[in-house]
């Protein structure tokens, strides 16, 4: 019997009534900014879709004004449970707008559309459902009676998950009472300007969000704007240590959520069929474009060739392709920048000696592409092992013992993330206390909920989102106390 394909199944662009070009989001308003503009492209066509306004030093001293004017005329005066019925309006409004948001994500991330429709967007809902119920209950967040706003938060958001870091941002930071001034990263800023018309849909008081859009220089005069209380910002590590840098010894308040190089630990006594599956979401899913993506994968050494035939065998069942079509299981990786850094850490893998494995698939004549990739017999100092590639490759190393195992896991300037694969519940909870990571799965990986905070250890950054953690982070004496576990 021959092979039976699938059809393809498109999702129509259709339903998006995008404008040609966008301004800011200033006071409630879209403006013209006075900055030169720029497009924004699609990763699996190369074809722009909008043009974009890159917004200048006054512009941002206008989103920054117009934050701290509704901070102290309306938002910080408005009770609570007023404040939590607009988050409620926007959470719903979300979910109303899910399949366009969706198409929008998929079509300037490059991003599956199943992944946005099934996973980002009902994500970014529930975060603001799940900070509405907080703004008026603040005096239980365990900060004290009457805990007070920062003030004006400025935050600064990835391309990998656009509209998701910007409801992890703002949701808690309009719970708590703050005002906020987001930029979203330079080649993903649609879905925060659809965004902010949902903020005009919703009513939400004039200047308590606002949205500025540029590259890596808006972003910095953003932050270090004087009249700044909060920073918050997800991104390299490299950029994040800039602007810790930049706000020492200033009253300015940072959180940052840094890169990662999580490893995933699969034990011999796990469900291995399972573990293929959670080796998949952990480094394939979003083309690898995660933080606390599982990217360096301990396998025990005595099953080792089995857990490699089974994972490749099911990657060669992966699709990679259009974006828009609801078959497609890996997207394009956003840009062309990120395309040659993925490919030039991954032929690093080849000059040091590890062994590439890449599945068979077509690669698009037009659009940036890479496949599924997976190198073995790596060693702790190749550099595929070392770097945080952001992209579809894992690296695979083997151990032991458990003993070799964490301290592999363990040998990494990172502490996102990690996850154990095991039946036994007490080896899985002794291990776990021994990983110096923020976040540990047990027989998953990448899964989320807003009630469940999330954050890193040593450059992975400090602080946590999602919460009452992540609340705490936006109040007045809440901030999040790091230290050794």
């Amino acid at each position: 019997m021959g092979f039976l394909d699938y059809a393809p199944a498109p999702e129509s662009t259709s339903i998006l009534n995008l404008k040609k070009s966008y301004g800011l989001f200033i006071g409630g308003e879209f403006v013209e900014g006075r900055g030169s503009s720029f497009a924004t492209i699609s990763p699996s066509s190369e074809e722009t879709i909008a043009l974009v306004a890159e917004a200048s030093d006054a512009d941002i001293d206008d989103a920054v004004k117009a934050a701290r004017g509704a901070l102290t005329k309306t938002w910080s005066k408005m009770p609570g449970s007023e404040r939590g019925k607009y988050l409620f309006r926007i959470a719903r409004i979300i979910q109303e707008r899910s399949r366009e948001l969706a198409v929008a994500e998929s079509l300037d991330n490059g991003k599956p559309i199943r992944e946005t429709r099934d996973v980002d967007i009902p994500l970014v809902a529930a975060w603001f459902f799940y900070y509405a119920g907080w703004a008026d209950k603040l005096e239980y967040a365990g900060l004290g009676q009457n805990p007070q706003a920062l003030g004006v938060a400025a935050q600064v958001i990835p391309w990998n998950f656009p509209l998701l870091m910007l409801a992890w941002k703002i949701a808690p930071a309009l719970a708590a009472g703050n005002t906020v001034v987001l930029k979203p990263a330079e080649t993903t800023p649609l879905t925060a300007l659809l965004f902010a018309e949902i903020c005009q849909q919703a009513e939400l008081p004039s200047g308590v969000v606002n949205i500025v859009t540029g590259a890596g220089a808006t972003g910095a005069a953003l932050v270090s704007h004087p009249d700044i209380n909060k920073v918050a910002f997800t991104g390299s590590t490299a950029v994040g240590r800039n602007i810790a840098a930049s706000l020492a010894g200033s009253d300015t308040r940072l959180t940052l959520e840094l890169g990662g190089k999580g490893a995933n630990i699969i034990f011999d006594d796990a469900a291995i069929d399972q573990a293929i599956e959670g080796i998949i979401s952990g480094i394939f899913f979003n083309q690898g474009h995660v933080c606390c993506a599982g990217s360096r994968l301990l396998v025990q050494e005595n099953i080792h060739d089995d857990v490699m035939n089974r994972l490749q065998s099911r990657l060669s069942t992966l699709r990679l392709g259009d974006p828009l079509d609801k078959n497609t299981d890996i997207g394009a990786v956003n840009s062309k920048a990120q395309l040659e850094r993925i490919t030039e850490i991954a032929n690093s893998g080849d000059s040091e000696g590890a062994t590439r494995w890449t599945a068979s698939c077509d690669i698009p004549a037009q659009g940036f592409w890479f496949p599924p990739t997976v190198f073995t017999n790596v060693q702790t100092s190749h550099r595929i092992a070392r770097d945080e590639i952001f992209g579809p490759v894992l690296s695979v190393l083997t151990f032991r013992t458990a003993e070799e195992a964490i301290a592999k896991a363990n040998n990494t300037p990172y502490g996102l993330s990690a996850g154990i694969w095991t039946e036994k519940a007490s080896r899985m909870l002794a291990i776990a206390d021994k990983l110096r990571a923020g976040v540990i799965w047990a027989n998953t990986f990448n899964k989320f909920d807003p009630a469940s905070p999330f954050g890193g250890y040593q450059e992975s950054g400090y602080g946590r989102e999602g919460g009452r953690h992540g609340l705490a982070a936006y109040l007045e004496g809440g901030s999040w106390k790091g230290g050794a576990k």
